[in-house]
């Protein structure tokens, strides 16, 4: 009987260390899954920050940055739920955040000329337009992708973005075409300005309405003939031949006595 006892004790204890270790396994693994989504939502939230840092650069409308407001807004609420430690500076955080989307909210709706758009001398802010462009692209994306921004508004941020993209890409060539040329790399000068009048034809032929279009076109061909000309007046000028009378004339001249 005490045998039995025993043996009921002791498989009782090994049912409740097994009981222990599953618990401790599960909440392991949860702890696990609380710090995998809290570094994804910390992920969203330097993304947004990073792009909206950028959008004094561009002619931002006030529908792109209420989707970058409202895509913060809702990792800021989902990382203040997993928070432990830092919970009270992302609430701090979030209700900043929405002071700014109501003062967005009741601001008259703008939406700047994308023609009086300039692009930066500076290389590495016009690498910084790209990459935010970029981003601002696959946000929009995504965030319609899950219903939170109106068709409509998708449709016409996803048009100026383009828009913006295809300005910079053929002004950085037009750009790096006219740098060739003034280096007297005529060669790498034609070949960038003809990419950027091939892309400004195929684009045309899409919108052919688009003023911005119509006025590099006609810039690139009139680069392309100062180009020519350039590379022209730079070859070496090649001695015309004499004529054949010259030679007769040469032949029998009078020969000189040493």
């Amino acid at each position: 009987m005490i045998i039995a006892l025993v043996f009921v004790l002791i498989g009782a204890l090994l049912l409740l260390i097994i009981g222990a270790s599953i618990l401790q396994q599960q909440k392991a693994r949860a702890e696990a899954l609380r710090r995998t989504e809290l570094a994804r939502q910390r992920a969203i939230i330097d993304e947004t920050e990073n792009v909206l840092s950028n959008t004094g650069l561009l002619p931002c409308s006030n529908s792109i940055i209420t989707v970058l407001y409202k895509r913060m807004e809702d990792a800021l609420t989902s990382a203040a739920t997993l928070a432990n430690g830092q919970k009270n500076d992302y609430e701090r955080r979030l209700f900043d955040l929405r002071g700014q989307i109501d003062t967005l909210t009741n601001t008259p709706k703008t939406d700047p000329s994308i023609e009086l758009f300039r692009l930066p001398d500076n290389d590495r802010q016009i690498l910084t337009l790209v990459q935010t462009l970029k981003k601002m692209k696959a946000i929009l994306r995504s965030e319609h992708n899950k219903g939170r921004v109106n068709p409509a508004v998708f449709s016409q941020e996803e048009q100026r973005i383009d828009s913006l993209q295809l300005r910079i890409n053929v002004e950085s060539m037009l750009a790096r075409g006219r740098a060739a040329c003034f280096m007297k790399q005529y060669g790498s000068a034609k070949q960038m300005v003809t990419k950027a009048l091939t892309t400004l034809h195929t684009i045309k032929a899409q919108t052919p309405n688009d003023p911005f279009i119509a006025k590099k076109v006609d810039e690139a061909k009139k680069m392309l003939e100062e180009i020519a000309g350039a590379q022209k007046k730079a070859q070496p000028q090649v001695p015309e031949p004499k004529a054949d009378e010259d030679d007769i004339d040469v032949l029998f001249q009078p020969k000189r006595k040493w």
